[in-house]
């Protein structure tokens, strides 16, 4: 039994490294219960939302007045020139920062 599974993990690794992976900049969302705080991550589309990321980027505060979004521009570039997809809602927060027009 251990024989097989020791099979399967390696079968496994040869097609994660096969497969081209695609990449999002994604919020993760924190904060305690009706009181969200997210933050700003790249990760694998693969992974659930709030499971593991590759970096940490930035953070966005709905709930302050104004909403604090807080981004650093050099890793937001760097990740989107590498062929990272922003979702809608990040692309928006890119807008409003001035990273991307």
């Amino acid at each position: 039994m251990i024989k097989t599974r020791r099979v399967k993990l390696i079968e496994v690794s040869k097609i994660n490294e096969e497969e081209n992976i695609v990449v999002k900049i994604r919020l993760k969302r924190m904060g305690a219960h009706k009181r969200p705080f997210y933050r700003v991550v790249v990760a694998d589309v693969r992974t659930a939302r709030d499971g593991k990321f590759i970096e940490e980027i930035g953070y966005y505060n709905p709930l302050t007045d104004p909403a604090e979004i807080k981004i650093d521009a050099e890793k937001a570039k760097k990740w989107l020139s590498t062929g990272a997809q922003a979702t809608e809602t990040v692309k928006s927060l890119l807008k409003k920062t001035g990273i991307i027009e």
